[in-house]
Order: C-alpha cells, then structure tokens, then sequence
C-alpha cells in the first residue's frame, strides 16, 4: 500500500489591516501580484470557523513561481491582535518570512520607503551570506538573505 506523501507548501496567511500597503511592500521586495479577489459566504465560515467572513484577499507569487503570501484583510469579522506589533523574534508562533535577494542594500533601501527597519543589524554568515531582519507593515518580519558567492558542501562545526 501506497502512503499519500506532501506535495508542497501552497502559501502562507499573512492577516493584514492596511492591504493596500502591504501589497506595495511585498511588490517592492519583488513578489507579483498573481491575483485579487473578495470572499464571503458559508463556505468561507466553515472552512475559517468564523461567523458572517467578509475578506478581501491578495495572493503575491516569488518570481520563480514556487512561494506564495496570501494577504487577508478581514472587514468581519474584525481581525484580533494577539501579540504587539513588535513582538520580538523569539516570541511563539510564525515569526518571519526569509527571502533570497541579489543585492541586499538596495532591497533594503528601497523596504525603508516602505516602512521597513532593519532589527538588529546587517551581518555576514562566514563567506556565503549577508544577512538581515526588517519589520515590514503590520510588524511583519521578513529576512533576507544574499548569497555571497558559492556554496559548496559547507558544514558548522
């Protein structure tokens, strides 16, 4: 007998207030906009376990076509706050989203227009990475990684 085995990860939920400006951070990053939509309706209620859901709802793609951000902007019911939106790193739950970028600086440049600071600081993983954290809209955090040449077998010790 056959076991069923996992295809991919699909997306993840980000749940946001401000969509407009969220859409705009993620295509600054460099994400496309694949689609917008509104949803409502049992069948959303069941599959949410919420009552009267009425959301607008944007799907961001990685340019290589594998990642996807699926952005909610809940009109009812109204989206909770479960944690502030600075919670540090080490707080519980999902706590970024790592992408791999070509020039770090200018990603980050461009970020700041949107909002974005750097937590912490920029820094380098030996020879094969520079590295960062920034918090985005709504406390987003997002990584980001430069590849700084090849890497070949590499294990810490």
């Amino acid at each position: 007998m056959t076991k069923n085995k996992l295809i991919r990860m699909d997306n993840v939920l980000l749940v946001v207030d401000d969509l407009k400006a969220a859409i705009a951070f993620f295509i600054e990053l460099g994400l496309e906009l694949e689609g917008e939509t509104a949803v409502e309706g049992e069948w959303v209620d069941r599959i949410v376990g919420l009552d009267g859901v009425r959301s607008d709802v944007a799907v961001m793609r990685t340019p290589d076509g594998h990642g996807r951000l699926e952005l909610d902007k809940f009109h009812t019911p109204q989206a909770v706050r479960a944690e502030p939106e600075d919670a540090p790193v080490n707080t519980l739950g999902i706590r970024r989203i790592m992408f791999a970028v070509t020039d770090i600086e200018d990603v980050v440049a461009r970020l700041r227009k949107h909002g974005a600071e750097i937590i912490g600081g920029m820094t380098r993983y030996g020879d094969m990475y520079r590295l960062c954290y920034l918090r985005g809209p709504e406390g987003i955090i997002v990584a980001l990684a430069e590849q700084l040449g090849t890497i070949l077998n590499h294990t810490e010790t």
